[in-house]
Parts: C-alpha cells; structure tokens; sequence
C-alpha cells in the first residue's frame, strides 16, 4: 500500500506541473483575444485534482518497488493524456471524448496523429497546447518523473530505463543531476531551433510550436500543410538538422558535456542512425531521379532527406503529399516507420539498436554454421551481449510485430481498409503520425474514422510509446502476485 501511495502521490505532483503548464495557452488566448477560458478552467481543474491526490497520499516515507515502477509509468501517461484531453473537451471544437483522448495522447507520445480538419483556422491556444504536450511527451515527462523520485529518495534512473530502453551510465552520482543536464539540453535546442525558425521566416507563434514539435520529433504543425505551408526551403534543412539532433541519444551528449568529445564519432548506434539516414536518402533520392522530372536535383536531394529523416525519426512533417509518387514510396516509408531513432532519444519505434544487434546476431549464426566448432562473442560498443539480453531483443522485435498485425486486424474490423489499417496500426505503435493512402495519409486525418478505431490506436500509441512490456506486463496476473 505504501508503494501505491507513492505512485499516487507523484502521479498527483506531474498533474500539479500539468495544469501549470495549461496558462500558457490561456496567455495565448488572452493575447489573441479568444472568447474563451477553457485552459483557465482545465488549469484549475488540473491543479486542484492533483492537489487532493497529493494530500490523499501523504507519508513519511515513500518507497517504491519494481511492480509499482511499472505501474507509475503506465498510469502517468493515461493520467497526463487524460487531464491533457479537458481543453480539447471544453473548447469550440466540438470535439467527442474519444477525439479529445487521441488528440492528447497522440500529443503527449509525440505520436502527431491528429484528428483536427482546419488547423489554419483553428484556435492559437489549441495549437500552442498541442505543441506543449508533445514537448513534454519528448522527455519532459520522463525528465520530470527522474527529477521528482530522487526527491523521495526512490531511484529515477530505474524508471528512465523502462521508458527509453537506454541504459544510463552512472556518468553523474545524482539522477537528479542528470535530469538538470538533459531538460537543459533540451531546452537550449528547442531555442536554437526557435531562433533559426524565427530568422528563416516563421513568425514568433509558428518558430515557438514548431521548434516544440521538431525536438520532441513530434510531428503536430500548425498549418493543414505542415512544414510545406512555409514553402521554404532552408525552413525545411533546418527542420531536418534538429530532428536528427533531437533522435540522438540524450546521455550522447550529456557524455559530450562531460568530456568525451569524440562520442558521436564513436557509438555504434548514432553511426547507424547516420548511415541509415545517408542510405535511404540515396535510394529515395535515387527513385525520384527516376521518377520525377519536375525538380532539380539539389531539390530532389533535399525532398528525400526532409521526408527520410521525418518519417524514420518518427516526425511525421510533411512537405509534399509521398502517398502520390508511387507504390514503391509507400512500401519503403512503411519499413522506415518501424525502425525509429536512438534509444534515450525523444524517437520512438524499434530503435536502431535492436536491428544493429539483430543484424549481428544473424551473422554470428551464419559462421558457427560455416565454422561450427568455433566460438563467437557479440559484442556491442565494445560490450560482451550476453544470450539473456539478445534473447530480450529477439522477443521485442517479435512482439512488436505481433502486436502490430493485431492492431492492423483490429482496425479492419472496425471498417478501415486494408491501406489504412496497415498504416494505421504501424504509425500509432511508431509512434510517427501521418498513415499511408487518402484516408489517414499526409494529406488527411484520422477525424472520420470510427470512434472504436480511435481508442485501438490511442492504446497502440501508449504501447508504442512505453516500449510494450512496461504496459502489457499490467495485464499478466503472475506479475501482481507476491
């Protein structure tokens, strides 16, 4: 009982910095003079259920075990989406409960699934609220969650784990010091990007939500045309420069703070992610030579970088509708969607890593094949891979696949065609935003689907998100067994 009071009680503290964070987009309603105080009420609404959980679970000592680690970490998510889902419920949109609940939990898994038809002419405060819940999905949450713990003297890198997958070094004593270092980081290249955004042509509104959405690799703009409404293409050269920075590993450059200057030079995973970005460039570069006569070259280069690294950073900005270049575009992005960025990143989806040690794990049975009585240690970033965690590998990759068809049959059920449950299911577990075809591709949205279908995607989203098992493991009754 004690470690659910726990769970409770931060649960109760996030919400309290929640509905803080809800007056921002109610000094944007202020500023453009919107007729409503939707995000004043949902702030108070917030704050004031956060405020009771809080003193509901008040203790002298708080401790917290593995089962409610994992508990935490689901139920912040549900809870944030679900507060996060009030201004959606109590603006002029007129959106239903299931449409609210996907628009948030789409924000806050910086999944960028959105189900909202007129973004250009939709309310400043909704759009700064979008972008702010999916800044907060990229780490913040997680940063806040490692900030919090320590302060109950319960360990926070535990918990960064389960939602990254990275495996943080003890670079510094306190996890609350490392908490400081990667919001701060965080922070400082949302500004940066802000600031290029600002001096590129983006006025102060657009520069401040799209630098939000771009580090989060989040997705959500605030024009029906994404990244493409600007028109400019030194707007999209930046946007693909701080995606890629914002799918590296943030201990990466906490390492790089700390002296290891050669760290991006040197790790296995970001040198993957690297040549994985140069490659598929090159081949859908390659494809639109060959396809699309329209355009110079340099335009061609540019187009298959912005859309490569969008889609497999798991973005989802678009700059022109790929569903119209061909099939084969379509069945390259599909693979793209599953791989993600780095882990420790704000990237979802496999992540690069796994392939790299599926790829190895491969080879190494290709020679004991050829050489069968000798031995062959794996080994990544000059670290032995022991057989219990390559095994966890192998059993992820599979499990994600699994669920991904589940999801995709699931949907099918519920009326969508083949295109959009494919799409569908693979960018709601990817956590990347856009689907594939005209219903839910770069150009639609989820808003006609079946109410049904939103709430399996929402699931998928926080699968996605939290990396499967932290969420499915909930569901194992052995697991809740003493």
């Amino acid at each position: 009982m004690t470690s659910n009071k726990t769970v409770f009680f931060v649960i109760g503290t996030l919400l309290i910095i929640l509905g803080f964070f809800m007056l921002i987009p109610y000094g944007v309603q202020i500023f453009y003079k919107e007729n409503s105080h939707s995000f004043l009420s949902s702030s108070f609404i917030t704050i004031l259920i956060g405020v009771l959980f809080v003193l509901a679970n008040l203790q002298e000592k708080y401790q917290l075990n593995l089962k409610q680690t994992f508990l935490f970490s689901t139920f912040t998510w549900i809870s944030v989406a679900l507060f996060g889902s009030i201004p959606f419920i109590l603006s002029d949109l007129n959106f239903s409960l299931s449409d609210s609940f996907f628009e948030s939990m789409s924000g806050i898994t910086t999944t960028g699934s959105t189900v909202i038809t007129d973004l250009d002419n939709s309310p400043k405060s909704i759009l700064m609220w979008r972008a702010i819940m999916q800044w907060l999905g990229g780490v913040g949450i997680i940063v806040m969650a490692i900030t919090v713990l320590p302060l109950l003297k319960v360990g926070g890198m535990q918990l960064f784990k389960i939602e990254s997958s990275d495996t943080p070094e003890k670079i510094l004593p306190r996890a609350s010091q490392v908490a400081f270092i990667i919001i701060s980081i965080y922070l400082i290249l949302t500004l940066l990007c802000a600031f290029f955004y600002k001096i590129l042509g983006m006025n102060l509104f657009d520069s401040l939500a799209h630098a939000m959405t771009t580090i989060a690799t989040g997705g959500f703009s605030t024009h029906n045309e994404s990244i493409g409404y600007f028109n400019n293409s030194k707007i999209e050269i930046i946007a693909t420069i701080f995606i890629i920075l914002g799918s590296l590993p943030f201990i990466a450059y906490l390492k790089f703070i700390k002296g290891n200057k050669k760290i991006f030079f040197q790790d296995i995973q970001i040198k993957g992610l690297i040549y994985l970005f140069i490659f598929s460039t090159f081949i859908m570069f390659l494809y639109l030579l060959f396809n699309n006569n329209n355009d110079l070259i340099v335009e061609k280069i540019r187009i298959a970088s912005f859309n490569v690294v969008s889609i497999l950073s798991g973005t989802g900005y678009v700059t022109n509708d790929f569903s119209l270049w061909g099939k084969f575009p379509l069945i390259f992005f599909l693979f793209l969607m599953f791989i993600g960025g780095c882990a420790g990143s704000t990237a979802c989806g496999i992540k690069i890593f796994r392939f790299q040690l599926l790829f190895l794990f491969i080879n190494n049975q290709i020679k004991k094949i050829i050489y069968p009585n000798s031995v062959f240690i794996l080994k990544y970033n000059k670290q032995k891979i022991t057989d219990d965690y390559m095994n966890s590998v192998i059993i992820f990759i599979f499990a994600y696949l699994f669920i991904f068809i589940l999801t995709a049959m699931l949907l099918s059920v519920t009326g969508l065609d083949f295109l959009s449950s494919i799409s569908g299911a693979a960018t709601s577990i990817s956590n990347v935003g856009p689907g594939l075809g005209e219903l839910i591709g770069p150009n639609g949205n989820f808003k006609s689907i079946p109410e049904v279908s939103k709430w399996i995607l929402s699931f998928g989203m926080l699968l996605g998100r939290l990396e499967l098992f932290a969420v499915l493991i909930l569901f194992v009754p052995s697991f809740w067994r003493d």
